[in-house]
């Protein structure tokens, strides 16, 4: 057993299998970067391990949908050419990922059923269903020669979801009767007394604050929360509101979720986005992408009046129905700033809305209960921070149940038997940093990639004054470029337009807010250099107050 990723950070998570030459892979996971690393656009696990043993890997399976689970699949697609196990909506998610990549025609892509068992090799891999924040969720309980490894994915215990398709307890009851060698238990909530509410849990608040609202509401949650999306729109239909839907994310989860059957809308229920202004305000759903603050995001925007439908007005209610991702904090209540500027109500998850958010993740009852059902023989936590595996490994060893708690971190080499589970060295693990040109990066440490970002591609410095005073924009832009190979007049001076195109097509609250200003220009100059000359240098937007 060997985790390339999610044993340390929360996302990439990715985990091998291997039992003498087959291996198999759990997951493929992504996480998004922290702010210092510059131009990049996602991480990845290294796989370098399963580069070097192509031949033997027979498969990846995935537990479900999510980011942190999948995103890494095109990157590792495009390495290995091995089949991807998954249930139908996962694989939705799936399919629409590597066509945005071209790499569709060339995957092999299997649906597998909770309940239905099938065999990789020396592994017969039996999914079985759980309940998450997403749908058609799976644990995996891998049966090997030496015994059963059971995989939890993200989970917990609901057992009256709102599709009707709860948590199978008994499968998991059986296999503790069986015998389970080892189990690998999600470590997210660890830290959370008691149990997590059921997703039903939220219809009473969302329920009065549909009833209560009077004018427009604005409806914000994961795009991925399909449970949420459809309370959303049977509560918009029950107090006659018509739903109007923005953000790429949340229309392309809403559309993937009619088609398998998981939405089923009343008809004349949807609108077009530019149906809005035609509608009574008090008509209107309007369901946003954004809540996290994203600065370019559709609520983002809107927050700030530049966004060509979403109009906020004073008495609008916005309703953040989710949790606050840890290091979002500053950019989502820099949005509430704006939306609070603009005299709108907004309802957020700050411990005074009431129950408008519930998590997908179980907490340590719900940890107890499945080590109970269970009663493994080794127990390995997984998917989070060092902490979190701590307090976890932690909790089990104090239940009495398990006869060996093995902490491991991404690298580490597990050997497992019926007798003994033993760390035996470790292999390469790390993070792939890739941008959206699609150039790969293999990141030792911060300061190493920005001096390579530095040495090949240059930086690019786009300055601005703003009189402090007035808010207005004092001469024209500046554009300094150092270490760029590829310098000319008109380069610079497009670059110059493009930066001041930006500037007057942004609005007063926007330039009030440089992270948004300058996101914004970074964004437009780098889309304009990359097509003009394939290089990819540092920008890095400097707005000096005068």
């Amino acid at each position: 057993m060997i985790p390339l990723g999610g044993l340390g950070e929360f996302g990439m998570n990715c985990m091998a299998l291997r039992w003498q030459d087959d291996i198999i892979v759990i997951d493929a996971g992504l996480m998004f970067p922290e702010e210092e690393l510059l131009g990049v656009d996602i991480v990845v696990p290294d796989i370098s391990y399963l580069i070097e043993n192509r031949s033997k890997v027979r498969a990846i399976l995935l537990t479900h949908g999510h980011e942190d689970h999948i995103g890494g699949l095109p990157w590792i697609l495009s390495e290995l050419n091995v089949p991807v196990y998954g249930t139908e909506f996962t694989l939705a998610y799936v399919e629409g990922k590597l066509e945005e990549h071209r790499l569709l025609d060339n995957a092999d892509l299997i649906e597998m059923l909770p309940g239905k068992r099938f065999t990789l090799g020396p592994f017969s891999v039996m999914p079985i269903r759980v309940t998450h924040s997403l749908v058609d969720c799976v644990a995996l309980a891998i049966h090997t020669p030496v015994g059963v490894v059971l995989h939890t994915g993200d989970f917990k215990v609901d057992l009256s979801p709102p599709d009707g398709k709860p948590f199978d307890l008994h499968a998991f009851a059986e296999l503790g009767k069986q015998g389970v060698l080892a189990l690998l238990q999600d470590s997210t909530n660890v830290d959370r007394p008691g149990y997590t509410p059921s997703e039903r849990a939220v219809r009473p608040r969302l329920d009065e604050i549909f009833s209560q609202t009077k004018k427009k509401l604005f409806f914000s949650c994961f795009s991925s929360s399909i449970h949420r999306i459809r309370l959303a729109m049977e509560l918009a239909h029950k107090h006659g509101r018509k739903v109007a839907i923005i953000g790429r994310s949340l229309d392309n989860s809403t559309e993937i979720a009619q088609d398998l059957g998981y939405l089923d809308l009343p008809q004349g229920l949807i609108i077009s986005p530019g149906q809005i202004r035609d509608m009574p305000a008090e008509k209107l759903c309007i369901m946003i992408s954004g809540t996290q603050g994203e600065p370019m995001s559709a609520l983002s925007r809107a927050a700030v009046n530049n966004h060509k439908f979403a109009k906020i007005d004073a008495g609008d209610t916005v309703l953040l129905s989710s949790r606050v991702i840890p290091g979002n904090e500053k950019g989502i209540y820099r949005m509430i700033d704006h939306l609070e500027r603009r005299d709108a109500k907004v309802i957020h998850d700050d411990g005074t809305a009431g129950l408008i958010h519930v998590s997908g993740h179980g907490s340590q009852e719900e940890l107890r209960l499945m080590i109970n059902l269970v009663r493994p023989k080794y127990f390995i936590p997984v998917h989070g921070d060092y902490r979190h595996l701590k307090r976890h490994a932690e909790l089990a060893g104090s239940m009495g149940v398990v006869e060996k708690v093995v902490l491991l971190e991404d690298g580490d080499i597990l050997e497992l038997d019926k007798n003994n589970a033993t760390k035996n060295g470790k292999v390469t693990t790390g993070r792939v940093c890739i941008d959206s040109g699609g150039s790969i990066d293999v990141v030792e440490d911060v300061v190493i990639r920005d001096r390579q970002h530095l040495s090949e591609d240059g930086i690019v410095l786009p300055i601005i004054a703003i009189n402090k005073r007035t808010g207005l924009v004092e001469n024209t832009p500046e554009i300094v470029m150092r270490g760029f190979a590829i310098q000319d007049e008109k380069l610079v001076t497009e670059s110059r337009n493009i930066v001041q195109r930006t500037l007057d097509n942004s609005s007063p609250e926007e330039k009030a807010d440089y992270a948004i200003i300058k996101e914004k220009i970074r964004n437009d100059l780098k889309r304009y250099i990359q097509k003009s000359t394939s290089r990819r240098p540092l920008i890095m937007p400097v707005i000096l107050e005068i």
